[in-house]
């Protein structure tokens, strides 16, 4: 048997500085979030635990573009092949990663169905049914759906073949409008990523070699995991015509005469699930921000006399109900109690741990006498154990859950700003990616396709994207030498 396997048995966490990548399937495995979909090669089950959060994250992204003017709609997961086909950077960039269905019903199909690695082709055939005037403009779709690309290496949350994602898709009558949806849209992403999951991001756009195929632009968010590697955390694209051209999707503009119409899509997936996982959590499991636990409070009952259970069990009740009435970020707390007989307080204080849980309390009988709660938070600051009043009590625990939100962003910007550097010499460079290492580098480039694959062959390193803050500074291509307009961010990437 296997350290790891020796490790997995015990239910222990790999300490993140021995072995990153197990500590972060065993934090999976001890938060029971998802397990590997054994008979479906490269899947995943998500299990309620997880299903939880990503229910979440879908509930407020979900507000976010109604209130933008989105509205839902759903479309087949079949797709004709000849769909895919129509667009030949689209179908060249998503060849290797296509799942083809070919038998139906017993027989073979007169045309293959890809099961859907995005859906650009089949909304634009829609679209094309639907818009006939600028009067039908702009049309703003959001989509939640399951995507499949066939990927051959997995990594749970992060790249599986099926996955779950919201794909925005819009129509305008102008490039100008166009463009300024993909960007507000990316905006979206970003404030929700800060705001909600806590977690730092850099918006940019992605090089010529990076974009999405069959895109004119595409923008990004960048967050930096604890290890100094970069996730890909959303991205919106600027379509052009393409896809309007190659679906004749047209429009009578106010002039009377006929235009293609000018198309974004954006989108985000599951793998936020996996950024959330890296971007907090510690060696004791899961560190969930308050803004997305599923379960913001556990109140722990303790009693060692079977007489004490009843009066212990009402008073942990009565202080959820309490609790239950508050809202966080608009949001009611989400309380439970732990009243189950068969497990000892310690046990639950490790179940509850492992899930990410942000606040525990804790109440027994001399508690009642002192009409107090111990008040243990999952991480930062409140992480050693306080003594709390019931007076005042939803006001300390809403306090508590806002300071810890805001704590675990601080967090995760020091972090980001320890582990970046500016560099111009290219040893240097290559220098912070040797094996396991990784950091965010701020570097002259001249814009040149062979130097980037140069400091991706050199490193696996690669151009995550041009950030939109950058200053305009005149420097000389760490690789070439020849000139640059301002400096890219490089990193490694999940």
């Amino acid at each position: 048997m296997s350290q790891a396997d020796k490790m997995q048995e015990r239910g222990t966490i790999t300490p993140r500085a021995e072995n990153y990548s197990q500590w972060y399937l065993d934090v999976i495995r001890e938060a029971d979030l998802a397990e590997p979909a054994e008979v479906v090669k490269g899947c995943m089950v998500i299990k309620p635990n997880g299903y939880s959060i990503w229910q979440q994250i879908q509930r407020d992204l979900d507000d976010r573009f109604k209130e933008t003017g989105h509205k839902n709609a759903y479309f087949p997961m079949l797709i004709p092949m000849s769909f895919i086909e129509k667009e030949a950077e689209h179908v060249e960039g998503f060849s290797p990663e296509l799942a083809v269905v070919t038998h139906a019903g017993g027989k073979k199909l007169e045309e293959p169905y890809v099961i859907r690695p995005t859906s650009e082709t089949i909304i634009g055939y829609f679209f094309s049914k639907w818009i006939q005037s600028w009067r039908d403009l702009p049309l703003l779709i959001n989509q939640w759906a399951n995507v499949m690309r066939w990927e051959l290496k997995t990594r749970m949350f992060l790249r599986t073949g099926e996955f779950l994602w919201q794909e925005g898709h819009t129509a305008h009558a102008s490039h100008d409008e166009a463009m300024v949806e993909a960007q507000k849209m990316l905006g979206v992403y970003a404030d929700f990523a800060e705001q909600v999951m806590a977690m730092p991001v850099v918006k940019g756009d992605k090089s010529e070699t990076e974009k999405f195929a069959g895109a004119e632009r595409s923008m990004t968010i960048e967050a930096m995991m604890q290890n100094g590697m970069a996730l890909q955390s959303g991205t919106s694209h600027d379509l052009g015509q393409n896809f309007g051209r190659a679906f004749d999707v047209r429009f009578q503009n106010r002039d009377g005469e006929l235009e293609y119409v000018w198309q974004t899509s954006w989108g985000v997936s599951t793998r936020l699930v996996g950024g959330l996982i890296m971007t907090h959590s510690d060696d004791s499991g899961l560190v969930l921000p308050p803004r997305l636990a599923p379960v913001h409070v556990v109140i722990v009952p303790i009693y060692r006399k079977a007489a004490q259970r009843a009066e212990v069990l009402g008073a942990a009740e009565k202080i959820a109900a309490e609790l239950r009435a508050q809202t966080l970020y608009g949001r009611r707390l989400d309380v439970e109690v732990d009243d189950r007989e068969e497990y000892k307080p310690g046990y639950k204080f490790y179940y509850w741990e492992r899930r990410g849980v942000p606040l525990r309390l804790e109440l027994g009988p001399r508690d009642m006498e002192s009409r107090q709660v111990m008040a243990r938070g999952r991480t930062g600051t409140f992480a050693e154990k306080q003594a709390w009043s019931w007076d005042g009590l939803s006001e300390k625990v809403l306090s508590m859950l806002e300071a810890m939100q805001g704590e675990l962003l601080e967090s995760a910007r020091a972090r980001r700003e320890e582990m970046s550097v500016q560099v111009d010499d290219y040893d240097q460079f290559k220098s912070y990616y040797g094996e396991g290492r990784s950091r965010f580098s701020y570097a002259h480039w001249c814009g040149d396709a062979a130097c980037e694959a140069k400091i991706k062959e050199d490193t696996k390193a690669t151009i995550r994207c041009i950030p939109w803050e950058r200053e305009e500074e005149s420097g000389s291509c760490m690789v070439c030498g020849k000139p640059s307009k301002g400096r890219v961010l490089i990193a490694k990437a999940y």
